[in-house]
Parts: C-alpha cells; sequence; structure tokens
C-alpha cells in the first residue's frame, strides 16, 4: 500500500486547483444549461416575412417548370409524323389511322374530320384541337359551313318553337346593290364580314355595278351565295361611269380599267398607233387575242371621239 499512496497525496496547493478546476466545470455546466447559447422562444412560420419568402420560391420554382415543359405551336394535323403524334398523346393506332387516310389523297380539313378519321379520345381532341391551323381557305370554307349550319339551325328552331308568329326578317336600308350598306349585305346568309366589305369595295374599284354579273367577280363569294344576294338586291340606277376617250389617253389612264392588264393595254395603244385613230370603240374586236367575252365590260369605261 504504500508504494500506490504517492500517487494520491496532494499538497494544499494542489487540492485547492483541483477544486477549482471542478469549480468552474460545474459554472460551464450551468452556463450552459441556463444560459442564452440556444432561445427558448418558438420560431414563428407564419410570419408574413417568411410567408412572402416562400411564395417568392414557389413563384420561381412554376417558371422553371414551365420552362422546362416543351411549347406547342400551332400546326396543320395532316402532316402529323409519328414522332409528332407521340408527342401529342396519340396511339399508334390513332396515328396508323390518319396516315393511311392520308394515303387515299384525302384531306382533314375540320377538328370534327380529325376526330372521325382517328377516332381520339375528347380529351385528348380538347388539348391539341386549340393547336390545329388549316389553310385560309379551308378556314374560309369551314367559317361559311358554319354560318350557313348555325342559321339553318336558328330559323328551324324559329318555325318550331313559334309557329304561330310572323317570322320578321331584318330591315334593309336599300335593295339598290350600289347604295346597300355592308350591314345590308350581311343579312345574306353566307355572307360575313369579310365578303360584304369586299363587295363594297369592288364596287367602288367598278364606280357602280352595271351588269348584275359583276358580283360574280367578288373574291371568295361563290356562285350560290352571289345568286341568293340578287334575289334580294338588284341595280336600280345604273351608275355614272367616266369613261376615257381612247384615242387621247395615256397609258396609265387605259391600264386603270379593272378589265385590262398590262399586255392588253400594250396591245390597244399598238392598234391605236396602226390606225392612227379609232373611228368606233367596237374597233377593239379587231385587235389580236381581245377577250371578247369582256368587251361589254371593258366598253363600260372606254369611248371613240
Amino acid at each position: 500500500m504504500k508504494i500506490f499512496k504517492p500517487h494520491f497525496w496532494y499538497n494544499k496547493r494542489q487540492r485547492n486547483g483541483v477544486f477549482f478546476f471542478l469549480f468552474i466545470i460545474v459554472v460551464l455546466q450551468l452556463v450552459y444549461v441556463y444560459g442564452g447559447f440556444f432561445s427558448k422562444e418558438a420560431q414563428d412560420v407564419n410570419k408574413k416575412e417568411l410567408i412572402v419568402f416562400q411564395r417568392k420560391i414557389d413563384s420561381l420554382k412554376r417558371i422553371e417548370l414551365d420552362k422546362r415543359e416543351p411549347k406547342r405551336y400551332p400546326f396543320n394535323p395532316n402532316y402529323i409524323t409519328d414522332f409528332k403524334g407521340y408527342q401529342l398523346g396519340m396511339s399508334v393506332e390513332e396515328i396508323d389511322r390518319l396516315h393511311n387516310y392520308r394515303k387515299q389523297n384525302k384531306w382533314v380539313n375540320s377538328v370534327e374530320d380529325f376526330k372521325q378519321v382517328t377516332k381520339v379520345s375528347d380529351s385528348l381532341l380538347n388539348k391539341i384541337a386549340p393547336y390545329f391551323k388549316f389553310p385560309e381557305w379551308v378556314s374560309a370554307k369551314n367559317q361559311r359551313k358554319a354560318q350557313t349550319l348555325f342559321q339553318v339551325k336558328s330559323e328551324s328552331n324559329y318555325e318550331a318553337e313559334n309557329q304561330n308568329l310572323t317570322y320578321i326578317k331584318p330591315t334593309l336600308s336599300t335593295t339598290d346593290i350600289n347604295k346597300a350598306t355592308q350591314e345590308d349585305f350581311k343579312t345574306i346568309s353566307g355572307i360575313g364580314e369579310v365578303l360584304s366589305s369586299r363587295i363594297i369595295k369592288y364596287r367602288s374599284n367598278l364606280q357602280g355595278y352595271s351588269l348584275s354579273e359583276q358580283l360574280y367577280e367578288v373574291w371568295g363569294l361563290d356562285k350560290e351565295t352571289a345568286n341568293r344576294a340578287l334575289q334580294t338586291f338588284a341595280i336600280d340606277e345604273k351608275p355614272i361611269i367616266k369613261k376615257v376617250n381612247v384615242n387621247t389617253a395615256k397609258f396609265k389612264e387605259v391600264l386603270k380599267n379593272p378589265y385590262i392588264d398590262y399586255d392588253l393595254c400594250k396591245k390597244i395603244f399598238e392598234y391605236r398607233d396602226e390606225v392612227a385613230e379609232l373611228q368606233n370603240i367596237s374597233e377593239l374586236r379587231n385587235i389580236k387575242d381581245f377577250p371578247l367575252n369582256k368587251y361589254d365590260r371593258i366598253i363600260l369605261y372606254l369611248e371613240a371621239k
């Protein structure tokens, strides 16, 4: 036992040092437990600053997701490839039906045609149909067809619901085709905003309709619709057209004739130089390759004096 005694023997100074060291440890423990290193106050996660910050983060996430999502652009459904169809969510059978239909040299000209040919579901059709882009002439044709169907349906409903009532036609300001307004022409089935505007514009170019057949010359106006218009409108008074003297007129003046193009105008002046002066406007018939089917219209704007 004497061998181990020196190891446990401390003098007064050493004992004080040990006690002081233990005191420091106890103090540090108390400070750690009861001190202010960690706040006991609970963090309020509903503070306005945190909510605003979280909303900004959510907004940035949505923007990033929108950027990653592939954008869709308008397209003609007649040219959907296998890969394009896969991207749109079409099945292999639906894509094959479309391709087989196109191999027959047939075209899809409306959303209804696309559904009938491919037999896609209504949910998928509603997603991709807004991106369909058909040629302008197809869109115009579909619009006229829709207007006609709407009018027929409206008239049928009107007759069914109001059999005892008299149908009141839209009032017209005039039935003179040369005085009718754009609203007057729009009362005709198949004539909307665009065609009524073209009818009036062409009337201005002609200085007024002199022949009822001139209505058939309006671009985009089919014969059936023109016939319906002529059942309502007629030429009550022929327009007064300022004629051009073909013997004294300049090249540009004759070229303004709506029925004379550059080549025909050149032939007229060559003929005038050859004969020196036209004695009668009917001499235009002597010009080689003169369009005799347009003679009655051409002489509306020309004279020989």
